[in-house]
């Protein structure tokens, strides 16, 4: 299938993207191999054939999901910069210098 330079140029202005003629005439080539090219892969049999995500087997390679114990306070807080009781304390980031804790 070949696409015109008018059919080329429409897509250009879609897309925003302003072309030189060589550009064009360039990107009209291209645009028409990859057509050719689809309508090569439209013409495969594919009867049969179920729909694939990923051309390979896919499994999961994260643990299992386990509720486990949280860490002690003292444990998190511990490499903290600065602290108010058991939060991490940070500066305000609204109009004050003040550390806010919740």
């Amino acid at each position: 299938m070949s696409l015109s330079i008018e059919q080329v140029t429409k897509v250009a202005k879609l897309a925003r993207l302003e072309m030189s003629e060589a550009d064009l005439a360039r990107m009209q080539q291209q645009l028409s191999a990859i057509l050719d090219y689809i309508d090569q892969l439209n013409q495969l049999n594919t009867d049969g054939v179920e729909p694939l995500a990923h051309p390979l087997p896919v499994q999961n390679v994260f643990r299992p999901d386990e509720p486990v114990p949280s860490l002690p306070v003292e444990a998190a807080l511990q490499n903290a910069p600065s602290k108010a009781g058991e939060y991490f304390s940070v500066p305000a980031v609204f109009d004050t210098d003040e550390p806010v804790s919740h």
